[in-house]
This record gives structure tokens, C-alpha cells and sequence, in this order.
């Protein structure tokens, strides 16, 4: 989880307004020095999730209500392409096509497939957007969890799973070796949504803003006090929120994944909603959070679900062979808490100045 806030200074949660308490990244409403520009601040809701913009500066010839309906387009274009709650988006029509032969994407849709392959196989398939049956049958689909599947039910879904059987053809179609494939593209498509946002504000001449959906973030330029944007990260408590750290971004994107929100407790077990695709179970190791600052806030949100996946040793592997900025919260059993592990691409968004 994240936190915009002021590079200077932090305000008590009692300063915040009320409605950014159920989203992903909270936003403290600081007080500018004399002369503060202009600034548009945006909320909503789309993609099952809430949004929240900031632009500083606008240009004079687009108002909020322009702002507004270049984010809202953008976000009903994706919700139509990639939602897997809607029974007419491209991606459902997708699954439903048991069939090997090849199906025709829409560009944007590819671009996604294509993004989350690449992030398979360099994570050794811990990224796997074949995985959405299984997440389901653990309880964090549309329906509420019966009974936890069984080992026969994991094996019979695990034989139908698998990023390797998709075959990326020429002019955007996409085959399944397997009929049965079904993708869920919920671990990509926000930060891609993200991406969406921010060039179209780029094309309409839009250079100084952050845009989160649903705790995935991406900034350019300086905030309304000509600084870097401060974004804070929360420590992964259940409960309650607490800042770990700040980081300063002024052109990338910032994702965190972590097994702190969404999972339950089952026999006296936390079960994370982050399922392992080698597996079919739920993750079970040491890692709590993982944050990635990315050029791409597509790559930044598929890379910290591979991280989650793969856990601290493995994940920190990756993180450094692909010279990721990566920030790893691992439980400490022996004392408690949390130990911080840090690659030094991430180090560097570390200071304000």
C-alpha cells in the first residue's frame, strides 16, 4: 500500500478525507506555501477499485471535467477490453473461446498478454495469468469460499493451467493449446490502466500529475510545490496503517503486492489471496510486501506479484538479476516486525533531493 505524501512533512491520519480510507493509496491534503498553482484532484471508481489524480498546473484550456473524462474514457476502454466480471468484455469472450484456434485481440488487450508473458518467463512462470481457476477455488474470485478445493480439484486445475500454453501469433492472435485455459489479467491490468491514463494526459499536454488505481501508481514532472512526488509505503499490518518509508519519484511508477489485505485465516492459518502457480496453494513463506519502481507501471505491478510469488530469497534473485528497484518487508519471527530488504536501484528514490 501507498501514501502520497508531502516530501517535507507528514500530517496525522485525522487530516485525511474520508472517502480515501477504503482505497489503495491515501492522499494527505497538505497545505501550500503563498502561490500554490492551480491543481486538479480527482476520485472514482473503476475497475472493481478506486481511483485518485492529481494534476498540477493544468494547462488554462482543460478543466477538471476535461481531466476527468480523459481518466474515465480511459479506464471504461480497459474495463471493456479486460474485466473478467463482465460477461461482454474482450477477455471473457476470450475465455469462453474453448478452442485452439487462434483468437483476434485488440491491440491494448495483446500489448497486456504480451507484457505478462515476458514477466513469466523471466520469473520462471511465478507470474501466470492462467492461474485466475485456482485463485477462484481459494476463495478470492466473485464467489464467497465453501470449503478450500481439494488436492484432487488443485491437480484437475493445475493440468489446465499455464502461461506456456498461450501462443502469441502474428497481428494480435492468441491460441490456446489447451481449450480449458482461462486468463485473468487483474495482475497487470491496473498498472496498464495507469500507463493508459498518463499518455493520454501526455497527449493532451499534461506533464506534471500522479494517477494510482487501486494502490498502483505512476507520476511525472513536480508535484504543486515543484518537488518530486512523495509517495510513502505502508508497513503490511493487518488493522492498522503505519508508514515504512517514503520514496520520490518524478517520471516512474510504484506497485506494491503484499499478503496483508486480502486473505483469511483458515486452521489457524493466514491463506494469501497471492497463489503460487507451481503449487496451487497459497503462498506460505516469509514475505509480506514487495514494492517495484518501474519505468512501466504495467511491469511494476506484474513484477511485484512474480516477487510475492517467489518469495524473499528467490524473489530477491530475480529482483537482481533484472536490476529491479525493488523493497522486500519480510516477517521476522525472532524479533518481530519487519526486516527491510532494499536493491540498490530502489535506494535511489530513498532521498527528496
Amino acid at each position: 500500500m501507498t501514501i502520497s505524501v508531502d516530501p517535507v512533512r507528514n500530517l496525522p491520519s485525522s487530516t485525511l478525507r474520508p472517502w480515501i480510507a477504503a482505497t489503495a493509496v491515501l492522499l494527505l491534503l497538505l497545505p501550500g506555501c503563498g502561490g500554490t498553482p492551480k491543481q486538479i484532484r480527482l476520485h472514482g471508481e473503476a475497475l472493481g477499485t478506486f481511483y485518485a489524480i492529481t494534476v498540477a498546473d493544468p494547462p488554462a484550456n482543460l478543466s477538471e471535467s476535461d481531466v476527468r473524462k480523459l481518466a474515465d474514457n480511459t479506464l471504461d476502454r480497459i474495463n471493456v477490453l479486460m474485466s473478467t466480471y463482465r460477461e461482454d468484455s474482450e477477455l471473457s469472450r476470450f475465455n469462453r473461446h474453448e478452442d485452439t484456434s487462434p483468437f483476434l485481440l485488440s491491440p491494448e488487450t495483446y500489448a497486456v498478454f504480451s507484457i505478462a508473458g515476458e514477466i513469466s518467463e523471466k520469473s520462471g512462470g511465478a507470474f501466470d495469468i492462467t492461474v485466475g481457476p485456482l485463485v477462484n477455488a481459494w476463495g478470492f474470485g466473485p464467489d464467497p469460499l465453501r470449503d478450500p478445493p481439494t488436492e484432487e480439484q488443485i491437480r484437475e486445475l493445475l493440468s489446465h493451467q499455464g502461461y506456456e500454453k498461450l501462443r502469441f501469433l502474428e497481428n494480435y492472435y492468441v491460441a490456446k493449446e489447451d481449450p480449458k485455459i482461462y486468463c485473468d489479467l487483474s495482475a497487470v491490468a491496473k498498472g496498464y490502466a495507469v500507463d493508459a491514463i498518463a499518455e493520454a494526459f501526455e497527449a493532451a499536454g499534461l506533464s506534471r500529475y500522479m494517477i494510482e488505481v487501486g494502490g498502483e501508481l505512476r507520476v511525472a514532472g513536480k508535484n504543486d510545490k515543484g518537488q518530486r512526488w512523495g509517495l510513502g509505503i505502508e508497513k503490511p499490518l493487518v488493522g492498522r496503517r503505519e508508514l515504512e518509508t517514503v520514496v520520490f519519484l518524478e517520471k516512474e511508477s510504484l506497485a506494491t503486492s503484499g499478503d496483508y489485505r486480502n486473505s483469511y485465516e483458515l486452521g489457524g492459518k493466514r491463506i494469501s489471496h497471492t497463489i503460487d502457480p507451481a503449487t496451487g496453494h497459497p503462498v506460505q513463506h516469509a514475505l509480506a510486501s514487495v514494492s517495484v519502481i518501474h519505468p512501466s507501471c504495467a511491469y511494476a505491478d506484474g513484477y511485484a506479484t512474480a516477487l510475492m510469488v517467489l518469495g524473499p530469497e528467490k524473489g530477491l534473485a530475480l529482483a537482481e538479476k533484472e536490476k529491479l528497484a525493488v523493497m522486500m518487508l519480510v516477517h521476522d519471527e525472532k524479533e518481530g516486525g519487519f526486516q527491510r530488504i532494499t536493491t540498490p536501484a530502489f535506494d535511489a528514490y530513498l532521498t527528496g533531493e
